[in-house]
């Protein structure tokens, strides 16, 4: 079958498509209410005359009732509902005729409307006489006025039954017009059906056809058969440019599809070696990390035992050293590289221990945990270097005041231990955070940014002892950058913030 927009894009065939159909259907829509229009208007007509006329016998009776009130009581009310009422009348019967006519019903009309007009001058002659107090010529004039209205009812129901005959034929006709006109609605709906049919299934028909095709190659492809024709499809259209965009992928796997095979099992194998090599190089480091604090504390704690041996007596001094002892047997346990947050406390409140004997009454320690078990794992020694760093620079000239506190969460654990001190390097502070500030997990980190590791942490050595430790061995420990943080304190000074998962 020959398109006859062949060539065109399928946006225009579609839109071509809705439009035209859109198009005769509201043009068929508009010739079919124009015409019932006109019917109803009709047969509305056809009825309007036969009201009208029952509204002018309402009137007249209204009229003539009035009238007979005021002859009998002379009322104001009933003279002024008299002249109402012949008034509203008057404005009922502008449309009669005012001369005869050879047609019945025009005819019938001209005597309806003189009588009214008799009816209106007896009633005056009548309401002018009682006015007069002329009793016999009220009277008169009001038997008259009855007689002339009895006259009047049989003359307007004559007309209404000529009426009701004329507007009965012209129904009938208009109803016969009405019914040829639904049949021809009817047949129009369905020619109408046929040729919008007609037109979407040739469009439908040149679009969905080259899509099934595309549809059944692309299968066996996806079944990996690629032995399929080509298309050699040289249409303009949209489909036309899919179709040679798909024999040129045809033909693209076709050549590639063993070196992709060959590739994809290279990287495979140097992605397990990769791995690999990465889970021995993290544990490596995060072993050697661990082992850097052990030197620097051991030096501080064997002087302060020393000195405490030599002032004071054996007793305090063996508590002071096994204090010491319990310090350096937890550091150098062979659990694991991993401890839980209550066994952290516990090695601080020997520490702490350790540090009130060396500073006396110049510092303070505050313990914000509750009873319940915190059996979050994190790497060992962490806590430790973070209290000691907190005494190092907390003394602000009176005191040393250092808080650790424990706030369990719903998906983590926040760990944080403050001091009273001047506050944290505001650049030294930026340059731990940064460390990697690109790499959220740190498994990633190469050995450049190592180096940039270890050059930052000589500069920190100044304010504290392993703070880049510490730093490193939680984001290689957890894989996440946010779980180390520092701030300022509320009541000045410096607060270290852990961020420990529940898992």
């Amino acid at each position: 079958m020959k398109i006859p927009f062949k060539g065109k894009s399928i946006r225009w065939r579609i839109m071509f498509c809705v439009i035209s159909a859109v198009f005769f259907m509201t043009l068929y829509l508009l010739v079919i209410i124009f015409l019932n229009q006109r019917m109803i208007g009709r047969l509305g007509e056809s009825y309007q005359t036969n009201t009208q006329l029952t509204e002018i016998s309402t009137q007249l009776g209204n009229m003539e009732k009035s009238l007979e009130n005021y002859i009998a009581y002379r009322t104001f009310e009933s003279i002024d509902s008299f002249y109402h009422f012949q008034a509203a009348s008057e404005e009922l019967i502008y449309w009669f005729p005012e001369y005869p006519s050879t047609d019945k019903v025009l005819q019938k009309e001209y005597v309806v409307k003189q009588l009214i007009m008799t009816l209106y001058s007896f009633g005056k002659y009548a309401v002018v006489a009682q006015r007069a107090n002329n009793e016999y010529k009220a009277q008169d004039s009001y038997k008259k006025c009855l007689v002339c209205y009895d006259m009047l009812q049989s003359q307007i129901e004559e007309l209404n039954i000529l009426l009701m005959r004329r507007n009965a034929d012209v129904y009938s006709e208009n109803r016969g017009r009405l019914l040829i006109l639904t049949q021809l609605s009817c047949a129009m709906i369905f020619v109408f059906f046929i040729l919008v049919l007609i037109l979407v299934y040739m469009s439908v028909t040149a679009i969905t056809k080259p899509l099934s095709e595309l549809s059944s190659v692309a299968l066996r492809i996806a079944q990996k058969d690629f032995e399929v024709p080509l298309f050699n499809n040289n249409d303009s259209t949209e489909i036309g440019t899919i179709c040679r965009a798909f024999d040129r992928m045809t033909i693209s796997i076709r050549d590639y599809i063993d070196q992709i095979w060959e590739k994809a099992a290279k990287e495979t194998e140097l992605r397990e070696k990769e791995m690999e090599a990465r889970e021995l190089y993290a544990a490596a480091q995060l072993r050697a990390l661990q082992n850097q604090i052990n030197p620097h504390f051991l030096f501080n704690t064997l002087n302060t035992g020393a000195q405490l041996a030599m002032i004071e007596g054996a007793d305090k001094t063996c508590y002071f050293m096994e204090q010491v002892a319990d310090f350096f047997r937890y550091n150098i346990s062979q659990k694991g590289q991993a401890a839980t947050i209550d066994e952290e406390l516990a090695l601080i409140d020997n520490f702490v221990y350790i540090m009130k004997v060396r500073f006396g009454e110049r510092f303070e320690f505050v313990k914000n945990v509750s009873n319940e078990k915190h059996l979050q794992r994190l790497p060992r020694m962490i806590l430790q270097p973070l209290v000691e760093n907190c005494i190092k620079h907390g003394y602000n000239g009176t005191k040393i005041r250092v808080e650790l506190s424990v706030e369990p969460e719903l998906y983590m654990t926040k760990v944080s231990v403050s001091d009273n001190g001047s506050g944290f390097d505001p650049e030294l502070k930026k340059t731990l955070l940064s460390l990697n500030p690109e790499v959220k997990d740190v498994e990633k980190a190469d050995s450049g940014q190592l180096d940039s590791e270890k050059q930052v942490s000589k500069s920190a050595e100044g304010n504290g002892t392993g703070l880049v430790n510490v730093i490193s061995r939680l984001r290689l420990y957890f894989h996440r950058y946010d779980v180390f943080d520092i701030l300022e304190n509320e009541g000045g000074g410096t607060k270290f913030l852990l961020r420990i998962p529940n898992v």
